[in-house]
């Protein structure tokens, strides 16, 4: 399943740990000791999230579309 939600990564202090978290997602959030941890992490928790939807027939967003400026 290819995946092409918005994803913010930041380092949290308080955390200590980068947290990876996804808007569209309500919930979707994941943390990981490294920037490359928390990606992997957050992408395992999108593709449950889904799935979860799914399964309780609820809506699942349509990610939401970037314009790229030049």
């Amino acid at each position: 399943m290819k995946l092409h939600y918005e994803i913010i990564l930041f380092w949290s202090s308080e955390d200590e740990a980068f947290i990876a978290e996804v808007p569209e997602l309500p919930g979707c959030i994941a943390d990981g000791s490294t920037y490359q941890e928390a990606l992997q992490n957050v992408e395992v928790i999108m593709q449950e999230w889904i799935e979860t939807a799914q399964e309780l027939g609820r809506t699942i967003p349509e990610p939401k579309k970037r314009l790229i400026s030049t």
